[in-house]
């Protein structure tokens, strides 16, 4: 994707964030006014995007700019990032979806989950026209966190959320991919730390991106087909 093309699908999100905060004026209106018509979706059901999301996303930082002002783990950032690669049936698989897509994420330079997905993904957006990617810092983000949870309920990072083209939240990710996020939560209660640990490393040593830019593909996939695909805890 072209820093034009960037810049333009940011620009076109901060509007969108200055339209849905104005909806809220639309209630006092008299009944005669005409009101915008919500947007739909496959199932017909009336939706709202969600301008906290979209002012977020504008607001995130380029991975590039992530990236020069990593300061922890930075040999290991600045390794996956040069070396991170997404396979092209992924990419057609992306390419084919179509529309518009923001991926919001949530993330720090000292989380090693981070630093394993968000080049893969950075990737991936960079090799699909229509699909851009800010970062936010969990501070910045933490209500996005705190609806996102992990699945023994805290709040994570990497968090990914997939907004579509009117800024409604319709997938995320939380902190790990689908495989080793279900092993990790299966024997995090009966396995040390560093056993845990040990394994989270070893998946992203052998896997190297495949299984985050495979569940993102699936997310776009099942957003246009009108499904939302978020595993999270309570």
């Amino acid at each position: 994707m072209t820093m034009t093309t960037t810049v333009r699908r940011v620009t076109t999100l901060a509007l969108s964030a200055l339209t849905l905060l104005g909806a809220s004026t639309a209630a006092a209106l008299p009944s005669h006014t005409a009101r915008p018509r919500a947007a739909t979706n496959a199932a017909g059901c009336a939706i709202q995007g969600d301008s906290t999301l979209v002012s977020l996303f504008a607001s995130g930082q380029s991975f590039a700019d992530f990236l020069r002002a990593a300061k922890a783990r930075r040999e290991g950032w600045l390794r996956i990032a040069d070396s991170a690669q997404v396979a092209e049936a992924l990419v057609e698989r992306a390419k084919a979806v179509g529309g518009e897509w923001s991926l919001l994420v949530v993330a720090i330079d000292a989380c090693g989950d981070s630093m394993n997905s968000v080049p893969y993904a950075d990737k991936l957006a960079s090799l699909v026209p229509g699909l851009s990617l800010r970062i936010v810092s969990p501070s910045a983000g933490r209500s996005v966190q705190q609806s996102h949870r992990s699945l023994d309920g805290r709040p994570a990072t990497p968090t990914f959320v997939l907004l579509d083209a009117g800024g409604n939240d319709v997938g995320c990710i939380v902190e790990l991919p689908t495989e080793i996020r279900e092993w990790g939560h299966s024997v995090r209660s009966t396995v040390s730390s560093d056993s845990l640990h040990a394994g989270i490393r070893s998946f992203y040593a052998r896997n190297r991106g495949v299984a985050i830019a495979t569940e993102l593909v699936q997310l776009m996939e099942a957003a246009k087909a009108g499904a939302r695909r978020c595993q999270r805890g309570g």
